[in-house]
């Protein structure tokens, strides 16, 4: 139907048939339950046109962008997906008698689903990482939730004591710039952060050790002796667990090595692929850290505040939560698969 208040053609076929079989105005619209004001003018239609189907449904504005438009701006969105909306308009009025306004492209946009959103940051991935990840993925497909249960993860992550997020808007008037309701300080290298390197499995969470300088392979060997051998032979007292690390350069130094070599009795180092941050749970783990650093209510103002606040959020992460991240591991493989060593969601 067309406006509200119109019939169906089944309704005004029964409102002529009424009418040529007799009845009055008042008996068809007692009869039917229509207004005789619907009645008459439905069958003044029928008896001047000789239809039945209203023209009222097709009045209104004719649309702007038919179905091929909507095709030719779709062609257009995924030939530059960061094209501007006056970018699309133009691109999509060239070569046309009627052009359309950025307004009527917005809107088409939206009902065809499209909205402006930032792109997804994954790491740039070389041919060789490629091929590399989708053999590790091919490697590693047959293995279940209890394989990986036997898999301690392992990362370094740095936390700035002031959080700066681009995505930040204001609501201001022109003259408004300078007022200091509208203005965001900011401080070279975020003021100063905290790094820290942690280390967890399906089982149980580890330890998380502040790092007060640069990780290099002298600083690395201390966390691997001090931490992670007793982590590993605790949680894994048959022999049977996987360390997992990722390819930094102090992962890979000559003394890190040695080290894992004379200790390989006792666990084993998982052969990590390169670029591979959304095959490792612990990555997710930061995220909900610093997500919970900046929803407090008392925000850390020093790094001292800030290092505590980390340790924590850490000893208070719950089961359910990196139990759960262990557990989507066959389904971070089957999407790095599914994408060809290419990234993933995750």
């Amino acid at each position: 139907m067309g406006k509200k208040g119109d019939l169906s053609d089944f309704e005004r076929g029964m409102v002529v048939g009424a009418r040529r079989a007799g009845l009055s105005i008042s008996e068809t619209a007692d009869l039917l339950g229509f207004s005789r004001t619907t009645i008459s003018r439905v069958y003044r239609e029928w008896s001047e046109k000789e239809q039945i189907s209203s023209e009222r449904q097709f009045c209104g504005r004719k649309c702007l962008v038919d179905a091929r438009g909507q095709r030719r701006m779709a062609r257009l969105v995924r030939a530059d997906r960061k094209a501007t909306v006056t970018q699309i308009t133009t691109r999509y009025n060239q070569g046309r008698q009627k052009s359309i306004s950025e307004r009527t492209v917005r809107r088409t946009l939206r009902q065809m689903g499209y909205s402006s959103r930032r792109p997804r940051r994954v790491p740039l991935l070389s041919a060789k990482n490629r091929k590399l990840r989708l053999q590790f993925a091919q490697a590693h497909r047959n293995w279940t939730i209890e394989d990986w249960k036997n898999v301690a993860w392992s990362d370094e992550s740095r936390f700035l004591l002031r959080h700066s997020d681009g995505r930040v808007r204001i609501w201001r008037q022109q003259h408004e710039s300078m007022d200091p309701s509208c203005l965001v300080s900011t401080v070279q290298a975020g003021g100063g952060g905290v790094m820290v390197w942690g280390i967890f499995s399906w089982h149980s969470l580890g330890p998380l050790v502040p790092i007060e300088h640069r990780c290099n392979a002298t600083a690395y060997l201390s966390i691997v002796a001090d931490h992670v051998h007793p982590f590993m032979t605790t949680m894994y007292p048959t022999s049977d667990g996987y360390f997992q690390q990722d390819n930094a350069p102090c992962h890979k130094a000559g003394i890190i090595s040695d080290w894992f070599l004379e200790h390989d009795n006792e666990f084993t180092v998982l052969k990590w692929p390169p670029q591979s941050p959304d095959l490792n749970p612990i990555e997710h783990l930061w995220d909900v850290v610093e997500r919970e650093i900046r929803i407090m209510d008392v925000q850390p103002t020093n790094l001292r505040q800030l290092c505590d606040a980390i340790m924590s959020i850490w000893t208070k992460l719950s089961e359910e939560c990196f139990q759960h991240l262990v557990e989507s591991m066959p389904r971070r493989i089957e999407a790095v698969l599914k994408a060809k060593g290419g990234p993933t969601r995750y």
